[in-house]
């Protein structure tokens, strides 16, 4: 009861996970609105201050909620490491909700910039805020797009349990969120080309519907005309899944037995342990 005041309970969890989001999206939407609208860096400076936006986002909620900021994260977490079911959907409306605040920022920062670049907002600039299969130009269909983000999500959480889970080689000093964000800024280099990386169920509704609610009408659909926006939902959970399950049997199963702690708070300033543990 204790630790649980002086984390904040479920209402700084949910805190934790909004602020966290939000940050991350600030600077996510942002730096596509500054190379889109602005015409100012390219697809290297997108995909690292992607990462680093992870950064700060899990360092801002880590140590209240575990800065799952991810939906995706959750549900993984909820399958096979014992994080409260209870907690799953509460975590994602509140991940939703930050990433959303924060495209609203960005949508009103930017609004000049993006009605000069594309006074009819269409899907022209539609990717400062949601992803579409190719990017929006090149020849990847819905299911092509699913596919790739069943594959990204997979890695990402793959890869977040490897270097989280403290029975493996974990990163010390609490350097676990800069290696999570090293992780995202080569899934952006490697897997952006045919669903723009959204990887984050979150991270791409809360902004979609922040631009729909702003004047992009077509934010629903991708360049073909097809309802689309389900596939940077349902996708991530399933490679997220996916992801998880192959890290507990290629890894996890093999690695030593110990006592760890809860899913839903990071460890003391020493460690970081978001991603293994018990549920609470």
């Amino acid at each position: 009861m204790a630790e649980r005041l002086r984390a904040g309970g479920p209402a700084g969890e949910l805190a934790a996970e909004f602020a966290g989001t939000l940050i991350l999206i600030l600077f996510g939407a942002g730096v596509v609105a500054q190379v889109v609208a602005g015409g100012i860096g390219d697809h290297d400076s997108i995909a690292w201050a992607w990462g680093l936006a992870v950064v700060m986002g899990v360092y801002t909620a880590s140590r209240i909620s575990g800065a799952h900021l991810n939906p995706a994260v959750t549900v993984a977490l909820a399958v096979f490491k014992g994080f409260s079911w209870r907690k799953v959907l509460p975590y994602a409306l509140a991940q939703t909700v930050g990433a959303f605040v924060a495209a609203l920022i960005v949508r009103w920062n930017y609004g000049e910039v993006l009605a000069k670049v594309d006074p009819g907002l269409t899907i022209k600039t539609q990717g400062v805020f949601s992803t579409l299969p190719g990017n929006g130009a090149l020849p990847v269909g819905e299911w092509g797009a699913f596919r790739d983000q069943v594959i990204g999500t997979a890695i990402l959480l793959f890869l977040i349990l490897a270097v989280t889970d403290l029975r493996n080689s974990a990163p010390l000093a609490n350097l676990a969120p800069f290696i999570v964000g090293l992780i995202v800024v080569a899934i952006g280099m490697a897997w952006g080309t045919d669903a723009g990386y959204a990887i984050n169920p979150a991270r791409d509704f809360g902004p979609r519907l922040a631009s729909f609610l702003t004047g992009y009408e077509t934010a629903w659909k991708d360049q073909y005309g097809n309802l689309y926006f389900w596939v940077p939902i349902v996708a991530p959970v399933v490679g997220a899944v996916v992801g998880a399950g192959l890290y507990q049997a290629l890894i996890g199963h093999f690695l030593p037995r110990e006592e760890a702690p809860e899913p839903g708070r990071s460890a003391p300033p020493a460690t970081f342990e978001t991603a293994t543990g018990k549920a609470g």
